[in-house]
């Protein structure tokens, strides 16, 4: 398995219920392909460098953990038909494998 990072924001107006069901389906999803999320970072509010989608902030959170590299495209695809998330990016960690 692979070390990967997960950064991705929602909108600052969003209600807990829904953020926590987004957690939820990306926790489902790397446990599906058998990964392990190592660590979990809430950053916040951050204000945003443009306005993207009519927000000027985000709530970010990010996601450590470790899979497989043929999970990591079923993962991206959860992440972009999930409404809630706004952006998101997966880098790969080669100095945490």
């Amino acid at each position: 398995m692979k070390a990967y990072e997960l950064l991705f924001f929602v909108a600052p107006t969003i209600d807990e219920e829904s953020r926590l069901a987004t957690m939820k389906r990306i926790e489902t999803t790397v446990a599906a392909g058998q990964g392990v999320i190592d660590n979990v970072e809430d950053w916040g509010k951050r204000k945003l460098a443009y306005e993207i989608n009519g927000l000027t902030e985000g709530d970010y959170t990010l996601i450590d953990f470790h899979a497989d590299p043929e999970n990591i495209a079923e993962l991206d695809r959860v992440l972009r038909i999930t409404d809630a998330v706004e952006r998101h990016m997966i880098v790969r960690r080669t100095d945490r494998d």
